[in-house]
């Protein structure tokens, strides 16, 4: 029964790490193209935007079709557009040939993960948490190492060989899932006929429409700000509201993040958590590098204390979720980032290797914990009948993270990077994590107020 579970958890890590790999490894490949196919930088940076752009409208969209027409299903199509886009992308004799591929790679690694999280819901009864956390610690692998992978592979195959490195986990996670995923049942057929009849298409085109223009919005701030695109996204987002609130069967009933307050709570976090994250991932390199003058060999070593005391941690955490429930380690991650926050802006600038190694540790360990425990929060406070579509709401989150990070980072290093500028990236990390502490506070007032209880 253990080999079985470790199985089922391989399968699904193996696929949901597709994703993050497939997001972070192209950095590292973007000059390689950018010269073979006589192109500015900013053309190529569009394999960047277009990913996280079709991954933020496409996790929730899949997962509502996983969750009306079948997650193991969804799970395996979404592994076969990857090994379609892997094959071809790197027969790409144009551009825009590329670009259709990695749109197609985005499409399908983002439809595994919502499906991969409600089979988890759904087939793995006990310690939930430590299954949750195995996927945790593959993403954050991947998030971590990609670029470093990428590096090798480009010096070993050229641009290419980033494509081609799916295969091994494609085919693993495809032959797995195919053996160890119970079969799907759900009320709806699985054809094109009954997904049009089923799914609230005019619903997902507004809020597609919406996500598209509103992120295209946010994207502009490191060059020159759409605005036009801005208003277009509030406009398709606010007519996506009233018509999800009008129709009988809608794409994502809104009213949920009402009637479930602590799910929206959770997404916030998740919010906060990410651009937390992504302020030390992206900023900090560029910094070790232009102001401290140290060699990239050094700043990827000094940016293991994060990530890789974030993928330890992660290893118990969800030992502890099992034990102690979700209320406590949220606490303490939102604890643990803000003094993190506070050690950074006040002794970081000037401080020894060791020094920065160990506030780095401690940001590692906020996000390791927090990582895992909301995701955790999120499959307790949503409804089991729309688990794919929460889970692709979760998802789209993270991409909201790290792009509103993008921003803070563009607005304050547009110019120069400087200790000074630094110094700011840490006030504004006091701000987040003191607002994901009183976020968590807010959602863990009933666990405290049960505690108090049980002492009297």
């Amino acid at each position: 029964m253990k080999k079985t579970r470790s199985l089922f958890i391989v399968a699904v890590a193996s696929g949901t790490m597709l994703n993050p790999l497939n997001s972070s490894m192209i950095s590292l490949a973007l000059h390689s193209i950018q010269k073979d196919f006589q192109l500015s930088f900013t053309t190529v940076s569009w394999l960047i935007s277009s990913f996280y752009l079709a991954s933020a409208v496409a996790q929730p969209v899949t997962g509502k079709i996983g969750d009306l027409f079948g997650r193991k299903k969804t799970f395996l199509v979404g592994l076969i557009l990857v090994a379609i886009s892997a094959f071809t992308a790197p027969l790409s004799t144009t551009f825009l040939m590329l670009l259709v591929m990695r749109l197609i790679q985005s499409i399908g690694s983002s439809a595994i993960y919502p499906s991969g999280i409600a089979l988890i819901r759904f087939h793995i009864k006990e310690q939930q948490a430590s299954a949750l956390a195995v996927l945790s610690i593959f993403a954050s692998a991947m998030v971590a190492l990609g670029p470093t992978i990428g590096g090798f592979l480009i010096v070993w195959g050229n641009w290419p060989a980033i494509f081609w490195v799916n295969f091994p986990f494609v085919l693993l996670s495809f032959l797995l899932g195919w053996y160890m995923f119970p079969k799907d049942v759900t009320k709806h057929k699985g054809t094109l006929r009954h997904l049009a009849a089923n799914l609230d298409l005019i619903g997902i085109a507004l809020f597609a429409l919406g996500m598209v223009f509103f992120l295209w919005f946010l994207l502009s701030f490191e060059t020159n700000v759409h605005y036009l695109s801005g208003i277009a996204g509030i406009i398709f987002l606010c007519l996506f509201v009233w018509r999800e609130l009008s129709v009988k069967e809608p794409f994502i009933d809104v009213r949920i993040f009402r009637t479930h307050g602590k799910l929206s709570m959770v997404y916030v976090q998740f919010i906060l958590l990410n651009i937390f994250f992504y302020c030390l991932f992206f900023g900090l390199p560029s910094y070790f590098q232009e102001v401290l003058k140290l060699s990239v060999e050094k700043s990827g070593l000094l940016m293991l204390f994060m990530s890789g005391v974030s993928i330890l941690i992660s290893t118990v955490t969800g030992k502890w979720i099992d034990k102690a429930g979700v209320y406590q380690p949220i606490i303490v991650a939102a604890v643990l980032a803000v003094f993190g926050a506070l050690s950074f802006t006040f002794l970081f600038i000037d401080a020894s290797t060791i020094v920065i190694g160990l506030i780095l540790s401690i940001m590692g360990l906020s996000y390791g914990i927090g990582n895992v425990v909301l995701q955790v929060a999120m499959l307790k406070e949503s409804p089991k009948e729309i688990i794919g579509t929460t889970s692709g709401l979760f998802q789209t989150c993270r991409y909201l993270g790290s792009i509103f990070s993008s921003i803070i980072l563009g607005l304050l290093f547009g110019t120069e990077i400087s200790a000074e500028k630094m110094q700011v990236v840490g006030e504004t990390l006091i701000f987040t994590g003191s607002a994901s502490l009183l976020l968590g506070l807010w959602f863990s007032k009933d666990w405290m107020t049960l505690t108090r209880m049980k002492q009297i």
